[in-house]
């Protein structure tokens, strides 16, 4: 599928049909995610999927009944780092020189920017922007999905608190940002599964400056 077409096909699923999405699908959205745009590559969040039900069960109470968690084939749980460290940057560091072959010496300047991060900002600043890069990382696996016609719902409103405790997610110092319940529509208790996608004009969205 093209990519135009898949975004004209997808929305934001309101019912789910249980149906399983086929494991080549749900790696190839997961490693589009991971190859997402990251600022200066350092992509300070994590991705849970969960596919056990007993789990998503407890999900769903915590993302007020919602039924796609867990009529869903998978629900991924989007979590950035409440604080970046030194030790983040240098593990960071470290890695770009084994992977490209270089010394850590070249990459000190780079490492200076990125220290930057971590003393010129407040741990709420180094929070929000951890959570902007968590952000773009799910509108990258809302798009992989689209283009193997496999469907996303994404979710915003849940009890933080509780899926961060379902999880474990504050003893590895994370917090939970956004869900994706990934599945298949069920078109026939849908209501919106026809209907027509409704987006502003590209004159009323897009401003061309010459």
């Amino acid at each position: 599928m093209e990519l135009i077409d898949a975004l004209n096909w997808r929305y934001a699923v309101k019912r789910m049909t249980g149906q399983k999405v086929p494991q080549p699908k749900i790696d190839n959205i997961l490693e589009a995610t991971r190859l997402s745009a990251s600022s200066m590559g350092l992509q300070p969040y994590k991705v849970f999927v969960v596919e056990n039900e007993e789990l998503r069960k407890q999900l769903k109470t915590a993302a007020n009944n919602q039924p796609q968690i867990e009529e869903a084939s998978h629900v991924l749980v989007f979590a950035a780092y409440k604080d970046i460290s030194e030790a983040d940057v240098d593990e960071y560091i470290r890695h770009i020189a084994q992977v490209r072959g270089i010394s850590l010496e070249g990459l000190e300047g780079f490492r200076k920017s990125l220290l930057g991060i971590v003393y010129n900002r407040s741990q709420e600043q180094k929070y929000q922007w951890a959570a902007r890069q968590a952000y773009i990382a799910f509108g990258t696996a809302i798009t992989a999905a689209a283009l193997q016609q496999v469907d996303a719902t994404p979710m915003e409103g849940f009890n933080q608190a509780e899926v961060d405790k379902l999880l474990g997610l504050a003893d590895q110092g994370l917090t939970s940002v956004t869900l994706l319940a990934v599945g298949y529509r069920d078109v026939l208790n849908d209501k919106l599964a026809n209907a027509k996608k409704v987006r502003k004009e590209k004159s009323a969205l897009i401003a061309e400056l010459a």
